[in-house]
């Protein structure tokens, strides 16, 4: 598998080596010995699949506390997929990475514990992937809004689909601080 880095520290893109041929494909999705050599030791411990529709947006969520770090994958369509530094005291806080995911180039992307996580769907359909370090937590259930300006995300849409909690979701800015995940080295 080929580990490439993002801008941002910890937050990765897996290429895990695809065998093929006229009757489709394999590849391994996780390997744990593989992944610890990568430097990503966590254990998954949920793991969710959600299917949207073309112009959804998911995000931009995270849990804190009981933060969960995420991998994730798309198994059916592509998507724009987006990981967001909101760790108080990172040298990278506010700073995002984003990464096209897809069905055909069978990437995975690693965002770390602390980071919100969010992904808009691009194709006409797209069934994701979520392996998680941590389980659910409705009462850590938090997220900044997609379209910060502070942020300056780079989305390819422009008028997003969005859940009623991702419509009301609070700037970065006005996210008290004790609500944010905290950076530890």
């Amino acid at each position: 598998m080929k580990v490439i880095q993002t801008s941002l520290p910890g937050a990765v893109v897996i290429e895990p080596q695809v065998f093929g041929d006229a009757r489709g494909f394999f590849y391994e999705s996780y390997n744990q010995a593989k992944y610890h050599a990568a430097g990503i030791t966590s254990t998954f411990i949920q793991s969710n699949v959600s299917r949207s529709a073309n112009g959804v947006l998911r995000g931009l969520h995270y849990q804190w506390p009981n933060p969960q770090g995420k991998l994730v994958s798309v198994l059916e369509g592509e998507v724009y997929d987006v990981a967001v530094d909101i760790r108080r005291g990172s040298p990278t806080f506010g700073q995002w990475a984003g990464v096209m995911l897809s069905a055909e180039n069978h990437r995975h992307f690693w965002i770390p514990e602390g980071f919100a996580h969010g992904f808009c769907v691009l194709s006409e359909h797209a069934t994701f992937s979520y392996q998680c370090t941590a389980l659910y937590d409705a009462k850590a259930d938090a997220s900044v809004r997609w379209d910060d300006a502070a942020l300056a995300i780079d989305w390819p849409i422009s008028a997003p689909q969005l859940s009623e909690k991702d419509l009301k979701a609070p700037f970065l800015a006005d996210i008290p601080t004790e609500r944010l995940p905290v950076f530890a080295e």
